[in-house]
């Protein structure tokens, strides 16, 4: 039996510092996804979709330690997040005309198969509401820019009014994609001051960018 692994020790992509943004290229990665939109403070789709995404998630860490020898933590929530209006994010903070993917990462020897058959193991009287709407996908992002905020989620806004608007395209890169947040605490067990969140934001280079720019291919 191989040693449990923590993908958050591991991996290049969940690797972010405090008041530091940092190039990173991220590579195609599989995921359980669901999708919504909505407030997610507000309950509703949004607990759901987390009460679909879970069970599914967990399942497939005890598939794949029984059938495969291979044990893993279960790696951490993630969300893309977008609106028609991305000032709605920054400056007006409207929550309800958020969209969102929930995402948990699949290491790659996990496949399709093997989803199939833990969905369907979790169907039936007392599945979840939305259990259908879980899909296995993958995600192509390449570079990103990336960094760590510590704090509630409603401090973010000027963190991401700096990536936005002064270090990206000081850096001679525009932005492309999906912003993208990996949430390495549990809201529920974590005072807001202190909760760790990876904000993520796929880019292209379009200039030479300044030098002074924070960021570093690595």
């Amino acid at each position: 039996m191989s040693d449990k692994i923590d993908f958050k020790k591991t991996l290049d992509s969940f690797r972010a510092k405090r008041g530091e943004f940092r190039l990173a290229q991220v590579p195609e990665t599989t995921y359980l996804m669901i999708d919504g939109q909505g407030d997610p403070n507000e309950g509703g789709e949004y607990a759901r979709a987390l009460e679909a995404l879970y069970p599914v998630a967990y399942k497939l860490k005890f598939a794949s330690k029984r059938e495969l020898g291979r044990d893993y933590v279960v790696p951490p929530l993630e969300g893309l997040w977008w609106a028609d209006d991305m000032d709605s994010f920054t400056v007006s903070r409207d929550k309800s005309v958020w969209r969102w993917t929930m995402m948990i990462m699949v290491p790659e020897w996990i496949d399709h198969a093997m989803f199939d058959t833990v969905v369907r193991g979790l169907g039936g009287k007392n599945a979840p509401e939305m259990l259908e709407r879980v899909r296995f996908a993958t995600l192509a992002e390449g570079l990103c820019v990336q960094t760590l905020h510590v704090g509630s989620f409603d401090d973010e806004a000027p963190v991401l009014e700096e990536l936005h608007e002064r270090f990206i395209p000081s850096a001679g890169l525009a932005m492309r994609g999906t912003h993208h947040e990996v949430y390495f605490s549990d809201p529920r067990k974590t005072a807001p001051e202190r909760m760790r969140t990876l904000l993520r934001q796929p880019v292209e280079r379009v200039g030479p960018g300044d030098s002074a720019a924070r960021a570093a291919d690595s």
